[in-house]
């Protein structure tokens, strides 16, 4: 037992000792292999055998070395390949999603709507309700259906305030059953949040049903447009006869 504790220490150190060995110009090389390697992830999903082909093609490239491949015959199958393993990936995590979602639609209290919306009421609030046009401030977490968070208002420690109209489908309908004060539940669905498209390069991906909790805090009225500012009427008529000579 002590070995293998000793071996995971290891393993956990290795990444901090090779960071702290690293100059600011080689953190920055990591750092470009990182974003890299999330678009190799994000496109492809590549397996680990799969990751060492893509290495070798990246070195030799690098390197000047010849191509191992006919790069005029392999080259254009590189966007085939990447929509193959989306559409994949896609149907994965629809599936996925709608399992989630189904699940969600057996708890207590839950709702689900026309738009594919599962509302479930967690704390029923007492003010009023907000309309799309009106500006809501809310406290709120979202996670993919693994129970991975992707945004929380609560970890920035500050609540977000924005017009109801101007986010997703599902915001705009779900939020609008909730009253200020109160607390919910919105499972969504691709078709009323992000799509097939998620956010790319972003946290959430394509096809995903996301869940959000809700506390909605604060409801206002956006402000009425000032009215233009009437034109005098002694300079109006001095403006009308002077156009006559």
């Amino acid at each position: 037992m002590k070995k293998f504790a000793f071996a995971l220490a290891s393993i956990v150190l290795v990444p901090a000792v090779f960071a702290a060995d690293m100059t600011d110009e080689q953190k920055t090389f990591y750092a470009l292999g990182t974003v890299l390697g999330q678009q190799v992830s994000n496109s492809f999903n590549a397996t680990p055998a799969e990751l060492e082909f893509i290495k070798k093609g990246m070195t030799d490239a690098a390197s000047g070395t010849k191509s191992a491949v006919e790069m005029e015959t392999y080259g254009p199958k590189i966007q085939q390949l990447a929509q193959a393993r989306a559409a994949v990936r896609a149907e994965k995590t629809k599936a996925e999603g709608k399992a989630f979602a189904d699940k969600a639609a057996q708890e207590k209290g839950a709702v689900k709507t026309a738009s594919g919306l599962i509302y479930i009421p967690v704390k029923e609030g007492t003010g009023a309700s907000p309309a799309a046009t009106d500006i809501v401030k809310v406290h709120y977490r979202g996670t993919l259906p693994d129970g991975k968070e992707f945004d929380s208002s609560y970890s920035r420690n500050e609540p977000a305030q924005f017009p109801l109209g101007g986010v997703i489908k599902c915001w705009t309908e779900g939020v609008a059953k909730m009253k200020v004060g109160g607390k919910a539940k919105l499972i969504c669905p691709p078709a009323i949040a992000y799509g097939d498209q998620g956010t790319p390069g972003g946290p959430i991906p394509p096809s995903a049903t996301l869940a959000f909790e809700v506390e909605l805090l604060e409801v206002t009225k956006p402000e009425a447009p000032k009215p233009a500012a009437a034109k005098p009427a002694a300079k109006a008529a001095a403006s009308k006869d002077s156009s006559k000579k």
